[in-house]
């Protein structure tokens, strides 16, 4: 079952009626065979694959096979997969023009939803909702979104677009469009492992979304696009930005005061905490120990920061992270992957308003799974509400009001 705690299964009613839950929490209101969480003993797995094993060993490309046909392919069939999906990099006729008439100052995530919903403008065929058209459309978002993000980011620069080749994985493909050269293996290898961390993590928010909405028989395009919507959100899918805020605001606090950004980070950490505010990247909605997520990703952040001379951040971070264990370990809250995740993505030359499109990009993989697990069986979600408001009012006309 898809939900925050598989220890939490209440019934869908009681004699009583149904069950009110603010924010739907510990409702089961979907069945999947894509990922299982366990909050309680911080156990993520992907079709009951463990994600530290896949973060270890897999790609991505793996990764969205393993969840939208539940296993692992085959040597062939994984070759047949990948080579599919790189003959669809290249955006469609009209699409790049589209994207260089967009204002230079458009936030990233407001060009990605509207980019992604524009993709079906160029599809002859942009309602069918029968499975092998759903995963066709899927790919073809999959394929073509890091064109959208690596060409208006080229675009709001002032620099030439560069276009995808096809002969480079998921990973390299995105980067080489964004930097104009291929990156280096350690450095693809960190960029495909926050894609496979990020790509499902049970009936999220966002994910969510995307079935509410397909429930509909709307459509792929219409469903992913209201994903990103939802992902955009700060209490969703931002907080990876909000971890290098701080980190930024603690180096600027350091230089203010003429210190070592170490020296400071102790009396940051616990002036916040002393006024209730939130150290970002810590506590998860799910989790009550440590996020599975971030156990493999601290030891590779850690590396990839050292290789590009971002080790300073990586102590950082790992000082903030003992400080919030020693104050508030016993209360269960805990590094998330954001957290780390933030790191990576820094050292790998991501811009900040680029690090919540990154995953959108991996998300993807899950959300569209989600949608072919939805009309595999569809059934429209029609939750009820509990009204709180008077009864009996009496209509009193305009002119006595």
């Amino acid at each position: 079952m898809s939900t925050a705690s598989p220890a939490v299964t209440p019934p869908a009613s009681s004699p009583a009626g149904p069950i009110f839950a603010k924010g739907l929490e510990g409702i089961i209101a979907s069945e999947t065979n894509m990922s299982f969480i366990d909050g309680e003993k911080g156990i993520l797995e992907y079709v009951g694959i463990e994600i530290d094993a896949l973060a270890r060993n897999s790609t991505f490309e793996e990764t969205v096979y393993l969840l939208w046909n539940r296993r692992l392919p085959t040597k062939s069939e994984l070759e047949a997969f990948s080579a599919d999906l790189r003959k669809r990099y290249e955006l469609p006729t009209g699409m790049e023009d589209r994207l260089t008439r967009l204002p230079k100052d458009a936030q990233p995530m407001h060009v990605l939803r509207t980019m992604i919903s524009a993709l079906s403008l160029h599809d002859a065929n942009p309602n069918a909702n029968d499975l092998a058209s759903a995963r066709d459309k899927a790919l073809n978002v999959l394929a073509h979104t890091p064109a959208l993000i690596a060409y208006f980011d080229r675009y709001r620069r002032g620099l030439p677009i560069v276009h995808p080749r096809k002969d480079l994985t998921f990973a390299q493909n995105f980067l080489y469009m964004l930097n104009g050269q291929v990156p280096t293996e350690a450095v693809a290898r960190a960029f495909d492992i926050c894609m496979i961390l990020h790509a499902d993590h049970g009936l999220n928010n966002s994910t969510f979304t995307a079935r509410v909405v397909i429930s509909t028989l709307s459509d792929v395009y219409s469903a992913l696009t209201a994903a990103v919507g939802s992902l955009r959100g700060p209490l969703h899918g931002g907080a990876n930005e909000e971890v290098m805020e701080m980190l930024f605001e603690i180096e600027a606090l350091a230089k203010k005061e003429g210190k070592d950004a170490m020296d400071v980070i102790e009396p940051y950490v616990m002036d916040r905490l002393k006024r209730k505010e939130r150290i970002m990247g810590f506590g998860h909605r799910v989790y009550k120990t440590i996020d599975p997520r971030a156990t493999f990703l601290k030891t590779f952040t850690k590396q990839i920061a050292a290789d590009t001379g971002n080790l300073k951040l990586y102590e950082m971070s790992s000082k903030i992270e003992q400080i919030m264990a020693r104050e508030v370990g016993a209360k269960g809250i805990y590094p998330n992957v954001d957290f780390y995740s933030a790191t990576t993505y820094h050292s790998i030359g991501l811009k900040l308003d680029l690090f919540t499109p990154m995953f959108a990009m991996s998300r993807i993989a899950g959300w569209s799974g989600h949608i072919i697990e939805q009309l595999d069986g569809n059934r429209l979600y029609r939750p009820a509400a509990k009204y709180v408001g008077p009864h009996g009012v009496k209509y009193v006309g305009i002119g006595e009001r």
